[in-house]
């Protein structure tokens, strides 16, 4: 039986599969590295800071379409906390850390010439 280069070229394609498919049962999935659970824990507390900024950055700018021509923007301490629940699931956020970004992207962003938060007076 002579075999021609296409069949050879599949019979190829049909171990090779094999191959991963025995590969991937003997595996199961596992992770390359084991969870360590202290770089969990960084990876979640980054997360969460990458969530209280996006969502300080996301209260002053729905702050600032909400406000008329020539108001000034009010965003608070608690627009960040209910923005971090709703759009990125964090049940508990503490106040201290949602005024840190806030106060953060506050700066960051040169808000102080039209926009009035209560991010100072949260720290006490």
């Amino acid at each position: 039986m002579k075999l021609t280069p296409d069949a050879t070229l599949g019979v190829l394609v049909v171990v090779t599969g094999a191959v991963l498919m025995a590969a991937g049962a003997l595996w199961k999935g596992r992770a390359v590295r084991p969870l360590a659970p202290r770089r969990a824990r960084a990876l979640a507390w980054q997360a969460y800071l990458r969530a209280l900024t996006r969502s300080a950055e996301l209260a002053i700018a729905s702050a600032r379409d909400a406000a008329g021509h020539g108001e000034p923007a009010i965003v608070t301490v608690e627009d960040v906390v209910r923005l971090a629940h709703v759009r990125f699931g964090y049940e508990e956020v503490v106040r201290e850390h949602a005024a840190a970004a806030l106060r953060h992207a506050y700066e960051r962003g040169g808000c102080a010439a039209d926009t009035v938060t209560d991010a100072y007076s949260a720290i006490q």
